[in-house]
């Protein structure tokens, strides 16, 4: 008997709920979470790991405070929330290049698994993001 993801993997009709359940296997969706110093950086990071095909959705989010110890000293700073919908595949791609883009000397850089998804959406995100090579 194949899983819900083998099924949506193979082209197999969607379970009857719609939802595929993802078990931990390359090509399952993955969201991550980072941010950045300001707005238009966000943006550009975003633009890029989109059209570097490393991530299908890229969402910038509204300001918020970051309050976080840094080397001994209570820090607080504005950050712009980003988070990002990829394969589990890509992840380690995605960091290097967001390490990259990146200003901060240590990013944020959380791997969220997704436990389950729609099929159609799972779809898109794998035909929307490149194979690792």
């Amino acid at each position: 008997m194949m899983t819900d993801s083998e099924n949506a993997q193979a082209g197999a009709a969607p379970p009857q709920d719609g939802v595929a359940r993802q078990e931990g296997r390359p090509d399952d969706v993955v969201l991550v979470l980072t941010n950045a110093p300001d707005v238009l950086l966000a943006k550009r990071i975003a633009h890029v790991l989109v059209e570097e095909s490393l991530v299908a959705c890229a969402q910038v989010g509204s300001p918020m405070t970051s309050m976080y110890l840094w080397r001994g000293r209570l820090e607080g700073c504005e950050e712009i929330p980003l988070s990002f919908k990829t394969t589990a595949a890509l992840v380690p791609a995605l960091h290097r290049r967001l390490s990259q883009l990146h200003p901060y000397e240590i990013p944020e850089f959380l791997v969220r698994g997704v436990s389950a998804v729609s099929a159609p959406y799972l779809r898109w995100v794998r035909d929307n993001v490149s194979r690792p090579g």
